[in-house]
């Protein structure tokens, strides 16, 4: 018998599935030359090699909070009398099961990063049974310093210093496997091969992706070797440690800001160029259509939609029956509420390159030779125009993350019982007002939405530099 029972949200399956469809992409790509030629440049670039290590930690984090489960119950008499293994209502991640020491050592409320108590005073009681106002020592955090004041500091340092050399030599093996493979890959000595890569003269800047990769490595084990002992961002108002939240909500904003362009692309692809081929009153039907939808007022409509979700989560309880499902539905809802309001700008840009499109040598001659507007639309048409899809979803990726944490911070954004920057930061928002000020929150949020956004900035220049033609042209001439 299994000892857990295997959760698929809606949102975890079109998550691996777009997994999936960026793999068979990128496989398809490899077997045609005009494919790999920008893609090849897109590798050649340092800086978008290091944004591209940078975002692969992140949806590494992301995969793993999306594999979902339920632990089972410990077995009562009656279960255990007709062998039933009862399971728990709680779906869990394997993030859930990899950040535990995390997740189960709570606080009773705020405590600062490093701390060793509690925020604020409390009344606690003394030995000699008199009460006093203090700073009552944490459960779990530096528990294990028999005197704070003195070895707080160097405990820290050694930790941090203990987990930087664990990094270091994970780096150092992961080096060694690189290099062995590019040494054999090119048939060089494995010396010859580390002085290429020590000196930047490979084509693909491995010197630069190995370097983003030990700063991450070093980074995640000192962080994780102080998480074991403290809480190293503090923890909120009901004790949950920061740093969890953070790693949490990491899957929430690669969420939203990938299915959100899996659910808007169909929609701009199709439309835009049906709308640049076939003219006349089709071109003014979508035109109406997709300049009626950009008037709408994006966040009215956002609200509009979760509230009338929210309505018929009332009223059909028996359809979410646990508060995992509930959330996810919100949040798919919520991505394709946003892809619903975000496909009108690729459509309007796809529809003007059809448009310029239609009338060039080859498409005419295709026509001559008696092709179907289907086979002219889905063979000549669509892969013309890629470069500007490519661009525009790497482009909007990070706009998507943006508005997650916009919208929830105005209410009408994911599930309250769902972790993300968003609900982070309203949280926060209250704490600030604090005396003394609860920071730690906000700074959170912030520093894990800066660096996922900033490495999808950075990536998304160095494919738009690849992929635009008239950028392509410029540079050749």
């Amino acid at each position: 018998m299994t000892t857990f029972k295997p959760v698929l949200l809606w949102t975890d399956a079109l998550l691996f599935l777009l997994v999936g469809m960026t793999v068979a992409g990128a496989l398809y790509a490899r077997r045609r030359e005009h494919l790999r030629a920008p893609w090849r440049s897109v590798r050649r670039r340092p800086l978008g090699m290091a944004a591209l290590v940078v975002l692969a930690g992140y949806v590494v984090v992301g995969l793993l909070d999306s594999i979902h489960f339920r632990l089972p119950l410990p077995r009562t008499d009656a279960a255990a009398a007709v062998d039933r293994l009862d399971y728990s209502i709680e779906v869990t991640s394997l993030l859930d099961v990899l950040l535990r020491p995390l997740k189960d050592h709570g606080e009773k409320t705020y405590s600062a990063p490093f701390a060793t108590h509690l925020y604020a005073k409390e009344t606690i009681e003394r030995p000699d049974g008199t009460d006093a106002r203090d700073f009552p020592r944490l459960r779990y955090g530096g528990a294990h310093l028999a005197d704070p004041a003195a070895d707080r500091g160097s405990d820290i340092a050694e930790t941090a210093l203990a987990g930087t050399l664990y990094g270091l030599v994970v780096w150092a093996l992961t080096i060694v496997v690189v290099v062995t493979w590019q040494a054999r890959r090119h048939n060089l000595a494995w010396s010859d091969q580390l002085g290429r890569i020590a000196r930047g003269r490979t084509d693909t800047p491995w010197r630069v992706i190995l370097s983003t990769l030990g700063g991450l490595l070093v980074c995640a084990c000192a962080v994780g070797g102080l998480a074991a002992k403290y809480h190293v961002l503090g923890t909120d108002k009901v004790g949950t440690d920061v740093l969890y939240l953070s790693l949490k909500s990491v899957r929430t904003g690669i969420v939203i800001g990938t299915l959100t362009t899996l659910i808007m692309l169909p929609f701009a692809i199709m439309l835009g160029i049906m709308a640049g081929y076939f003219r006349g009153w089709a071109d003014d039907v979508i035109q109406y259509l997709y300049t009626t939808l950009s008037s709408i007022p994006a966040v009215l409509l956002i609200a509009a939609a979760i509230l009338t979700l929210q309505a018929y989560m009332a009223l059909h309880p028996e359809v979410f029956d646990t508060a995992a499902l509930r959330a996810d539905a919100r949040l798919l809802f919520l991505c394709a509420i946003l892809g619903v309001t975000s496909w009108t700008s690729l459509c309007r840009l796809l529809r003007g390159e059809t448009l310029k499109l239609r009338e060039t040598e080859y498409i005419q001659a295709a026509k001559a030779y008696g092709a179907g507007a289907g086979t002219i639309m889905l063979r000549h048409l669509l892969p013309n125009v890629m470069h500007i899809v490519l661009i525009t979803v790497v482009l909007d990726f990070s706009g998507l993350v943006l508005a997650e944490a916009v919208l929830s911070y105005v209410g009408v954004g994911v599930d309250p019982t769902t972790i993300s920057w968003g609900t982070m930061i309203n949280s926060a928002r209250l704490e600030m007002a604090r005396e003394p000020m609860v920071w730690w929150s906000l700074f959170a949020a912030f520093t894990f939405m800066f660096t996922l956004v900033l490495a999808a900035n950075l990536f998304s220049d160095v494919v738009r530099d690849a992929f635009d033609p008239r950028l392509t042209s410029a540079g050749e001439s």
